[in-house]
């Protein structure tokens, strides 16, 4: 018995670490249900959703650099750049349309591209250089934009990305989930997900296990630009105009939404499921703040409130999980 009360435990500390995202939300959907029946009906909690899918979208390639011990402050300006970019191409024709949504994403793969050689081989510090990086953008966005917002998007583009399926499901929701269920695959069950933990646990045991780490750290950012440009098209598609500082603090609402979910930034821990969770979270709790009629300004101090009280609730997991595991280590050597 004193052998198995530690055991269940420290599985009760996983299954917390793993899915107490969903606790709280479970939690704030109640609250919010009590402060007004608007959260009991569908079509508003798909609207909750598809107000925050430009940031899932982003949120997914950034939960990925994060597991391997990355940051990424780039992808505000990349959504600018990206959505700015689009609709220019566009210029209001319908033929016009694949070619600006091919030239867009790789623009923001090349962008994360060029954050990832730079890491990868002069091993500069990842926060100074997407923060460089995303200055150069917003300047780069400005000159192609001339500083005001330009563009006209294709006939059937917003039509299409915001049809509702049945009346309900916005398309750009299922196209969030579809892209959240590649990314949890690709997270779970490939090499290169695996790699991405191990270089964020441990980078040493990653280079004596023959992982390629320059390698995988440019395919690692080069994705999170190609998602960011993702989020850039789903804001495009969802305001209809793409001003040049429409994706500024974006990359705040990013990293809010996957702290939450659990993804640290210490590397090789969290996922892109849990970092789905912290963004239905963040938007249900900023609706929250919207419906007891506070300020933007407030808003801004929630949501750094939640990004503080996430990270030190899950190191006190983390902690508390490692202080059980200590004992149960010290009995097997004995």
């Amino acid at each position: 018995m004193t052998v198995l009360a530690p055991a269940l435990r420290r599985r009760a500390v996983r299954v917390l670490q793993q899915h107490s995202i969903w606790l709280v939300l479970l939690l704030l959907l109640l609250v919010s249900a009590v402060l007004s029946d608007a959260f009991l009906r569908p079509a508003y909690l798909m609207n909750l959703v598809l107000q925050q899918t430009p940031v899932g979208i982003t949120a997914i390639g950034v939960t990925l650099v994060m597991i391997s011990g990355g940051i990424d402050l780039s992808v505000g300006a990349i959504i600018s750049l990206t959505a700015v970019m689009c609709a220019i191409l566009m210029n209001g024709q319908s033929e016009n349309l694949p070619h600006a949504l091919i030239l867009t994403c790789l623009a923001g793969t090349l962008v994360g591209a060029f954050n990832g050689l730079l890491i990868a081989y002069n091993r500069v510090s990842p926060f100074i250089l997407t923060l460089a990086t995303a200055i150069i953008v917003y300047g780069l966005t400005q000159i192609y934009s001339g500083g005001t917002a330009s563009g006209v998007v294709s006939p059937g583009f917003r039509e299409t990305l915001n049809h509702r399926i049945g009346g309900i499901v916005p398309t750009m929701v299922v196209i969030l989930l579809l892209v959240a269920a590649c990314g949890i695959l690709v997270q779970r069950r490939t090499r290169f997900g695996r790699a991405l933990y191990l270089i964020g646990t441990n980078p040493a045991a990653a280079r004596l296990a023959g992982l390629n780490l320059p390698r995988v750290t440019v395919i690692v950012y080069s994705l999170s630009g190609l998602f960011a440009a993702l989020g850039g098209i789903a804001l495009l598609a969802r305001a209809g105009v793409a001003g040049t500082y429409t994706g500024r603090g974006s990359e705040f609402d990013v990293l809010a939404a996957a702290v939450l979910g659990g993804t640290t930034f210490e590397g090789g821990h969290g996922g892109i499921g849990g970092t789905i969770g912290g963004l239905l979270v963040l938007g249900l709790a900023l609706n929250l703040v919207n419906l007891v009629g506070l300020s933007f300004y407030a808003q801004l101090i929630v949501k750094g409130a939640i990004i503080v009280a996430a990270s030190t609730t899950y190191e006190f997991v983390r902690r508390s999980s490692a202080s059980l595991e200590k004992p149960a280590t010290s009995r097997r050597e004995k």
